[in-house]
């Protein structure tokens, strides 16, 4: 009751409890909900629900209007199996593959040798990326095999699945079409959907650098054949594959409207729900293709409650604290959200907090964007991966354009690590820290009731201070520039020092400041960085402050949380005294990364188990994620069963 979607809406109905399955999946608990309001007719989102064909069935049954395409159409391109001989059919590229139904793990194993690995195994009623795994080998098809027939039957109530060829280091590209019901059938500039995790997609840009004009037609006639093959009305999406050769293969059909489609009215200047009611109320479509726009370049980021140190496992909770970017920026920033401050973020439905789009120029206006607004994202209570999408905004690759479905495999073999700073953005944050405790030394020597450790007049003019970031410390020297006309302009001159006493990397930053913030709001500065005064580049910065320290500063930069300890020299000195805290040891514990439903416990006590062994499957997010060992070592303690719901960082089992 306290969702965003309740409040704006002018009735609501509940249709059942939290469960997907239990709720909107339901088909009578709709057709009931808009009996009971005398509604007209239904648009079903973007969720599982807008490719149900039995809830169209059942609205017509009711003399009730479905805003997407009609039932034989849903029926087969929701059939990945049966889409893609229809796609072959209208000519359309396909994937190699077996289009038969794969009904065990040595079948699965089978096909694969036949293909060839790598494969993808994947549910023929799938979407949204559950039900997908590549395999390279025979163990990794029979456990691809397993885990998707279960995510399948959980998600999807199907588990059919099928074997097809996985094309290495591919381009994902999509393209929307929208047809009406008198024949006419156009599409829309494509959408670059490369960057994924989990088969599920972070950031996506409309156009794509990886297309040329004539492939970006072929692709699209190809697109529009298929909508014509099936009798495809409203708004839908066909996906490709792209090889490095511009080669491309139908991957499926989405019958309905994506996520991502914020980007495409961005460049298109169209509203495509719009169109799908005067598409479903029985008009003509308001554009030919010779009429569709493509100005500028767009950019979407998903902005997930999860933890990408953790391997990208959702995140729960309330959201304490949450302003949007467009709060700070009023140009060329979109957010699509479904929560406000006080939300709370659960377990049954996909962590999404928001997409975040921008539009430029260019697509380095975009990007640029991108970073300003990620930035400006206030998200508090829970994990999210703003410091991952600030990564990949900042990698070389991605800047460059050279992307494939695997970037995210081949960039962090390893799994993300946390964002790693430039020197320029590290300079930056020494800097803002520096010009913070001066703002705040300025404050507390000016107000009422003057602290007595606040510094005095003749102190503010020159300050030196040590700073530490984590094992690093710089000193560095503080002092207004006196050749400025207003406040807030600071000079900074910092170096690192070694752990020989040596320093390097001399730096000089000339900070313009916006002003000491208050609690949880954001810093902003135009931020000079060289090393000499004559040699600066400026650039504007924004950082938050999310919590003011007796000895420093916990601050937001790039999306990621740092804290800086910042003292005069002597207080710094004194402070290596203190003893280390004490940290417990959980080698020998199995603890759950994250809050959900234990599937499978695979041990028990007593039983010794190698590294890299199964331990349990935990599902969260409608998600199966296995659990492996780490260590060599014999069972002792099992916390759990199967069944059993899990909080994250719970103990799940203990070795002797």
């Amino acid at each position: 009751a306290r969702a965003c979607h309740v409040r704006m809406a002018d009735e609501a109905v509940l249709v059942g409890p939290a469960p997907s399955s239990q709720s909107y999946l339901v088909v009578e608990n709709v057709i009931e909900a808009m009996l009971k309001t005398g509604a007209q007719a239904v648009h079903p989102g973007y969720g599982f629900l807008s490719e149900n064909f039995h809830l169209v069935e059942a609205l017509q049954a009711n003399n009730l209007t479905f805003i997407g395409p009609p039932t034989r159409a849903i029926q087969a391109m929701g059939d990945k199996i049966e889409s893609k001989k229809i796609a072959a059919a209208a000519k359309v590229h396909t994937v190699p593959g077996w289009m038969g139904v794969t009904e065990d793990p040595n079948e699965a194993v089978a096909k694969a040798r036949e293909i060839g690995y790598p494969v993808m195994i994947k549910a023929s009623a799938g979407g949204g990326g559950k039900g997908m795994r590549i395999a390279w080998n025979d163990a990794e098809a029979r456990e691809g095999f397993r885990l998707s027939k279960e995510e399948a039957k959980s998600a999807f109530g199907d588990d059919r699945l099928f074997v097809e060829k996985f094309i290495e280091h591919p381009r994902h590209i999509e393209f929307q079409i929208i047809a009406d019901q008198h024949g006419n059938v156009v599409y829309l500039p494509e959408r670059e959907c490369s960057i994924q995790r989990r088969n599920q997609k972070v950031c996506e840009e409309s156009p794509s650098m990886a297309i040329s004009p004539e492939t970006r037609k072929k692709m699209g006639e190809q697109a529009c054949a298929l909508a014509k093959e099936v009798g495809y009305t409203s708004a839908g999406t066909v996906e490709f594959l792209v090889d490095p050769k511009e080669g491309f293969y139908f991957l499926e059909m989405n019958t309905r409207l994506q996520v991502e489609h914020p980007i495409t009215e961005q460049v298109t200047g169209l509203d495509l729900v719009e169109i799908m009611l005067r598409v479903a109320a029985g008009e003509k479509l308001p554009i030919t293709q010779e009429q569709v726009q493509m100005n500028g370049w767009a950019m979407e980021s998903r902005v997930y409650a999860e933890n990408p140190l953790r391997n990208f496992l959702p995140s729960i909770g309330r959201l304490v604290k949450y302003i949007e970017p467009t709060e700070f920026i009023h140009e060329n920033v979109r957010v699509d959200s479904g929560v406000a401050e006080a939300s709370e973020i659960s377990i049954y439905y996909d962590p999404m907090i928001c997409k975040l789009s921008t539009h430029g120029k260019t697509r380095n206006e975009a990007i640029a964007t991108m970073k300003k607004a990620l930035d400006s994202y206030v998200i508090r209570g829970v994990t999210h991966n703003i410091n991952f999408l600030r990564s990949i905004l900042d990698h070389p690759r991605f800047v460059e354009g050279r992307l494939s479905t695997l970037f995210i495999q081949e960039e962090w073999p390893e799994g993300f690590q946390g964002h790693n700073m430039s020197p320029r953005q590290e300079a930056q944050l020494i800097g803002s820290a520096a010009a913070l405790y001066a703002e705040f030394a300025a404050r507390d020597a000016t107000s009422t009731g003057r602290l007595a450790s606040a510094p005095s007049e003749e102190e503010l003019m020159v300050q030196t201070l040590a700073i530490s970031l984590g094992p690093k410390r710089f000193m560095v020297q503080v002092l207004p520039n006196a050749e400025a006309e207003t406040n807030g302009v600071l000079m900074v001159s910092m170096y690192e020092i070694n752990e020989q006493g040596g320093h390097s990397g001399a730096q000089t930053l000339r900070v313009v400041s916006g002003g000491a913030p208050g609690y949880d709001t954001l810093y902003t500065a135009q931020i000079a960085t060289g090393s000499t005064e004559e040699d600066l580049a400026v650039e504007d910065v924004t950082l938050q402050l999310i919590k003011k320290l007796s000895t420093g500063f916990t601050l937001v930069h790039c999306g990621t949380e740092y804290t800086l300890h910042v003292q005069r020299p002597r207080d710094w000195m004194l402070s290596q005294h203190m003893p280390a805290p004490h940290v417990v040891d959980t080698a020998k514990m199995l603890i759950s990364p994250m809050p959900g439903k234990v599937v499978s416990i695979a041990v028990e006590v007593g039983e010794k188990v190698l590294p890299g062994a199964e331990l349990c499957v935990v599902e969260a997010m409608k998600m199966q994620n296995v659990l492996h060992s780490e260590v060599e070592g014999v069972v002792k303690s099992i916390a759990l069963k199967a069944g059993d719901g899990v909080a994250s960082d719970e103990i799940i089992l203990e070795f002797e």
